[in-house]
């Protein structure tokens, strides 16, 4: 493996790991692309590390190559059965060696590529209603462990289809990629995400925020997004483009059900509308306090 490690090294960034519990370590804290695996080791067999990553949510997905000497019959198959992308017998000529292990990378490369693309919104570019999912389950998931708050709000566009009666669908798809803008810009925590969830309406994931907070960035995005000057003719209660937003905070418990918080937000955002929109209303304002309550 020094070897190896020494003719990657120009082109990547190589980790070593001298026993299999140590790679498996490394696997875990490092998430790398690519383990490059001998069958013998000093400590457990590669076959075995093979099934220890496969079996782990956090190191399911890492391509894994076998680069060994150890060539009995069917042991090949049986490394690819398990998951193996490749099975690389030594000694390897250093070329077809490092061409292999680049052709592998470049197929996680393809992969994370589409995975990302799956999880974005085709015309905004920001997270879809799919990774907002994803995430606020994290979140939730993160606040419970800390006991730390989570919030959401939905944000939706106010007489949008007025909008597009009025101007057409190109520019309703210019706002909308504005109004995204915005919300992408105002998310600076780690545990933020601005997400379309549906034609007009955003929807936000605000780790760590509580109720206060959340609103206090509701309003400054409300105002953002108002100081845009979208002009829109046809809106009853001003002469540009505005939103109204929902909010919904809790501090999760481990049974806690995040569409919940969900729907508290959408309840918000119907009050919000309801109360003459451009505005901000929070869950608190109808008397939520837990996801747990009715």
């Amino acid at each position: 493996m020094a070897v190896m490690a020494e003719l990657l090294a120009p082109t990547y960034e190589v980790m070593t790991a001298s026993t299999g519990m140590q790679g498996l370590e490394m696997a875990r804290a490092c998430r790398p692309d690519l383990v490059l695996l001998d069958v013998v080791l000093p400590d457990i067999n590669g076959f075995e590390i093979l099934q220890r990553l496969r079996s782990d949510p956090a190191t399911a997905m890492i391509a894994v190559v076998f680069v060994t000497g150890f060539d009995r019959p069917g042991d090949e198959a049986r490394g690819l059965m398990l998951g193996a992308s490749d099975y690389i017998l030594k000694p390897a000529e250093p070329p077809v060696l490092f061409a292999r292990v680049t052709a592998q990378l470049r197929l996680v490369r393809q992969r994370t590529a589409m995975e990302e693309l799956a999880h974005l919104d085709e015309l905004t570019g920001i997270p879809n209603r799919r990774q907002f999912d994803e995430v606020l389950a994290a979140e939730c998931r993160r606040a419970d462990r800390q006991k730390h708050p989570v919030s959401v709000a939905i944000v939706d566009v106010d007489f949008f289809k007025q909008y597009n009666d009025r101007y057409g669908h190109p520019a309703g798809d210019r706002a909308l990629k504005a109004v995204a803008r915005v919300l992408r810009d105002g998310m600076h925590r780690p545990g933020d995400l601005a997400a379309r969830y549906g034609g007009e309406e955003f929807a936000l994931v605000l780790g760590g925020t509580s109720r206060q907070g959340a609103m206090a960035l509701a309003n400054r995005l409300r105002q953002a997004v108002g100081g845009l000057q979208i002009a829109h003719s046809d809106s009853p209660i001003a002469s540009h483009l505005t939103v109204s937003v929902g909010v919904a905070s809790t501090i999760p418990a481990a049974d806690s059900n995040p569409q919940i918080l969900v729907q508290r937000a959408d309840d918000s955002l119907y009050r919000a509308k309801e109360s003459g929109r451009n505005m901000a209303v929070s869950d608190g304002d109808l008397g939520h306090t837990s996801l747990s309550a009715a």
